[in-house]
């Protein structure tokens, strides 16, 4: 009895959260390719979006390396980045956002599209999904002739608070099953 309550348990409780590890390349996932795919998500329902800050893509000639929030100020090279620049060399700096599909962004951010609507997720994002539908990411840029490099981004999917609740339901249904168990043997 105790194995089939288990079973029922989990078949309550929230699935895991659905997660995708996607390269996004500068010069092949521009806003004028298909993007990469990542997760299937629902309007309201919560998603984040991660990338390491010292992952680093280009938008063609010095100084035009960015991270994922783009090209918003100086960046400077480490010795040991993506560029292969010598420490100190000045890689990156601003560079006037662009606008494309009514969505103004930095050059070189990384975006994000539902439906036919684009928002900046840059480095790290979370907040509601705007659609519902397949997120897809994008190097902000209208073309990627002189484009380089790419990025590893995070994408998870998080569980809505009324699936928690049945999740902590069905642990206390478990443990209930479990004293149960007890006091009969």
């Amino acid at each position: 009895m105790f194995r089939v309550l288990v079973a029922a348990v989990v078949g309550l409780g929230a699935a895991p959260a659905a997660a995708v590890l996607v390269t996004v390349n500068a010069a092949a996932h521009t806003t004028s390719s298909a993007g990469v795919d990542t997760i299937a998500v629902v309007a309201g329902h919560s998603f984040m979006v991660t990338v390491s800050t010292a992952d680093l893509w280009s938008a063609g000639p010095l100084p035009r390396w960015s991270n994922a929030n783009g090209l918003v100020g100086n960046l400077f090279a480490t010795g040991s980045d993506e560029s292969g620049e010598a420490a100190g060399t000045l890689i990156g700096q601003y560079f006037a956002p662009w606008t494309f599909g009514g969505h103004t962004a930095p050059y070189g951010a990384l975006v994000g599209r539902i439906g036919s609507e684009f928002r900046t997720m840059g480095t790290n994002f979370i907040g509601q999904a705007w659609a519902t539908g397949t997120l897809k990411l994008f190097y902000w840029d209208g073309g990627g002739q002189d484009n380089s490099d790419s990025i590893r981004v995070n994408v998870t999917a998080v569980p809505e608070p009324a699936s928690w609740a049945m999740l902590i339901a069905g642990f206390g249904l478990v443990g209930a099953a479990a004293r149960l168990r007890r006091a009969v043997a």
